[in-house]
């Protein structure tokens, strides 16, 4: 059964149409799925706002319906959570997810989901940073000055806006993040995290950009930069006072139980759109891009470690 989510038929919120018609201009690699279920369904992370989920991807259903050859449809939800559950179930057949939302589904059901394809910065690099931002003039400028102040995480299963700091910070930093912080709430998402900021509601949050390129334009892409695309920030108003190691890109992910054809397709999909189409192209990837690569259970192996050791840990405690 799926939880905690908006339904919204491929275009049906902005033109009163059930489906889109298939991109006509297509004409990169397809699948006939019809043979295996009546349509596509694309699932979102719930780190934004629905409509604002629906409208920056609506490019991209057609191109879909093109590939496969069956109608397609766009689920958002509220949370990580009920994104991860929906695919574990088998209720959604793609979604992107953050390595640490990968490694939770791989560890509830290793044969559920597939990893099949993740971005590449402009640098060429497959990863990207969790970084710390709190107001320009807030007078905190390192980690020293947070302590006994409020953090905000972004979600339980979000990587770069909990995972990763939360494994740093005590490890590296040697923080106990119970006794350094105030408090440490999550946000419901990484734009709510740095809104939180900007309205006063928490001293610092973390989330994710790609840490290359202009600062004043939010880096080249990540939360930040859709945050300014969208008239939500204004760069000046905050400042980075901490940054993570780099972070494995997270996956595009398939049910397995979809064909390996049809996985490729996926990929092949992807990168025929990002040379013949580079704005829906980088309306999906929250920013720009040097191409979609394909990745595979390995290169996240590093991160489900992670997620697995600290589920023990708390399991002990």
């Amino acid at each position: 059964m799926l939880k905690k989510f908006f339904l919204v038929s491929t275009l049906l919120l902005f033109f009163g149409a059930t489906y889109a018609e298939p991109n006509p201009n297509y004409k990169g690699p397809t699948y006939d799925l019809s043979k295996i279920q009546p349509e596509f369904r694309i699932g979102f992370l719930g780190d934004e706002a629905a409509q604002d989920i629906i409208a920056r991807n609506q490019c991209l259903p057609p191109y879909f319906e093109a590939a496969y050859g069956v109608p397609a449809k766009m689920f958002t939800f509220t949370d990580y959570a009920g994104t991860m559950e929906s695919m574990l179930g088998g209720n959604i057949d793609y979604a992107w997810f953050g390595a640490s939302g990968y490694a939770g589904m791989y560890l509830a059901d290793p044969d559920a989901v597939v990893p099949v394809l993740t971005r590449m910065q402009p640098t060429g690099d497959t990863g990207y940073y969790s970084i710390m931002v709190t107001l320009k003039d807030s007078g905190i400028n390192n980690l020293d000055d947070m302590k006994g102040k409020v953090l905000g995480f972004a979600d339980p299963n979000s990587t770069s806006g909990y995972l990763i700091p939360s494994v740093e910070l005590p490890d590296i930093y040697n923080i106990n993040m119970a006794e350094y912080f105030k408090d440490t709430p999550f946000m419901g998402g990484h734009e709510n995290g740095v809104l939180g900021v900007l309205n006063g509601d928490v001293d610092a949050a973390v989330t994710w950009v790609s840490g290359v390129g202009e600062w004043d334009e939010g880096y080249s892409s990540g939360n930040l930069r859709r945050m300014v695309e969208k008239g939500l920030l204004n760069m000046d108003d905050i400042k980075q006072i901490w940054s993570s190691k780099l972070i494995p890109n997270g996956p595009m992910v398939m049910r397995k139980a979809i064909p390996k054809e049809a996985r490729d397709v996926m990929v092949g999909m992807k990168q025929w759109i990002h040379e013949n189409d580079p704005k829906c192209s980088e309306n999906i990837a929250n920013g720009i891009v040097r191409a979609w690569v394909p990745v595979d259970h390995s290169f996240y192996e590093v991160v489900v470690k992670a997620r697995k050791a600290k589920l023990e840990a708390k399991k002990k405690n």
